[in-house]
């Protein structure tokens, strides 16, 4: 009885560890993504890309991989979005994902900045230390900026300072943009769970296309 007592808070201590830093998980994921000839592609995001709400195999992330598995394409996609993160909790992430070799990044943080009111200058410090870390690290890698856009009750100013954050940061360090990452399902119900604010399975299934539209030219450039 008491080694099954033992085992059970083990395992219940595991669980939680693992709900609450799930991005340990992906060391396998780190460790296979660069095996042979396989290139890895990392999303460093937020509940967006964690797929909150619904099953990760249904999340935009996996969605790509399986694009990239149709086309042949030897990309292996290392999901590391956390439900929650802020463009600060990404950085101080960071040097743990760069650890193994970074081919390609999608970087999708900064909805949760402004959501909270967080300093908008703030917000695009914390996105070009991603950027120059990892180009620092990886300097082939290529790099994706998902643009967010906020709702307006946040006030029109903050709205639209917010929002020139990431065409801003794509320009300067010459880096592609995905406008809106929700283009087409955010402000839409159907593709919406119930808050209104994370995409349900055929939400994600309409951000993976829209995703791949910008993505594979990246990933095929020479």
């Amino acid at each position: 009885m008491r080694g099954s007592r033992l085992y059970f808070w083990r395992a219940t201590f595991l669980v939680l560890f693992s709900i609450g830093c799930g991005w340990f998980a992906l060391e396998p994921e780190l460790s296979a993504a660069n095996s042979d000839s396989t290139r890895s592609l990392v999303v460093l995001g937020d509940s967006l890309s964690a797929g909150y709400g619904v099953d990760i195999s249904e999340a935009w992330p996996a969605l790509i991989q399986a694009f990239l598995r149709g086309d042949g394409m030897p990309w292996k996609v290392i999901n590391a979005g956390v439900s929650g993160d802020t463009t600060a909790a990404g950085v101080r992430r960071l040097d743990w994902l760069l650890r193994k070799p970074v081919d390609a990044l999608i970087l999708e943080l900064g909805a949760n900045d402004g959501l909270r009111g967080l300093p908008l200058e703030a917000t695009r410090t914390n996105l070009q230390a991603v950027i120059d870390r990892t180009r620092t690290k990886w300097p082939k890698a290529q790099i994706i900026l998902a643009g967010m856009r906020l709702p307006a009750n946040m006030g029109a100013e903050y709205v639209s300072s917010f929002e020139a954050i990431f065409p801003a940061l794509a320009a300067s360090n010459r880096i592609t943009l995905i406008p809106f990452l929700l283009e087409g399902v955010g402000g839409r119900p159907e593709f919406n769970q119930f808050d209104q604010i994370h995409p349900n399975a055929v939400g994600h299934r309409r951000v993976a296309s829209h995703v791949w539209t910008f993505l594979k030219p990246v990933l095929l450039a020479p």
